[in-house]
């Protein structure tokens, strides 16, 4: 039962995986079955009641319970808040239910009023919106809100930061180059 639920969103991400997705990489051909370890976090139950219209993020909802959920900031000095309501799993990489060394997909989840602080990592990444919308900031860009079908690109260690307004956003992130690298703060680069 749990592998058709993985089967079935790495499906409905493979179908996802055009426009501006498919300009940003290709999808693998490297892709090995694994079985993660389901972890829960407070965030999981906050999105696994989201009315979610979106195929793929569907998909995500109902592998949710199943899946390892990634406590990415945990140990650093962020507030106990933003633990709490931050919301991020693994399809594709370390924690997921499939790898690849040459893309790893991630479901981000953040409630509505919540600032994802200034950031940065060495993997390219592409946050492509499935539903609400935030403000997604960029060390040398506007401020760009973002809906439904719309992405934004962040480059190698470029930082960056995002802020969601009154609705939750569901993203899916797909990341290249160094998958092995995690994040680290930014906040004496702005």
């Amino acid at each position: 039962m749990t592998r058709a639920v993985w089967d079935n969103l790495l499906a409905e991400a493979r179908t996802a995986h055009q426009g501006a997705l498919a300009a940003f990489c290709p999808f693998p051909d490297d892709l090995k079955p694994r079985d993660p370890r389901p972890y829960r976090i407070r965030p999981a139950a906050l999105f696994e009641v989201e009315a979610l219209t979106d195929p793929l993020a569907r998909a995500y909802q109902e592998a949710s319970p199943v899946a390892q959920w990634r406590e990415t900031w945990k140990g650093s000095d962020i507030d106990a808040t933003f633990l709490d309501r931050f919301g991020c799993y693994c399809l594709i990489g370390g924690g997921g239910a499939f790898m690849s060394k040459s893309m790893a997909a991630y479901l981000v989840y953040m409630p509505p009023g919540l600032h994802y602080p200034w950031h940065q990592h060495p993997a390219e990444e592409i946050y492509f919106v499935l539903a609400g919308s935030a403000t997604f900031r960029r060390a040398g860009a506007a401020p760009q809100v973002l809906g439904p079908g719309q992405h934004v690109v962040h480059a190698s260690n470029q930082p960056h930061a995002t802020t969601t307004l009154d609705q939750p956003l569901l993203a899916h992130v797909l990341w290249k180059g160094d998958l092995t690298v995690k994040p680290t703060w930014a906040r004496g680069a702005l």
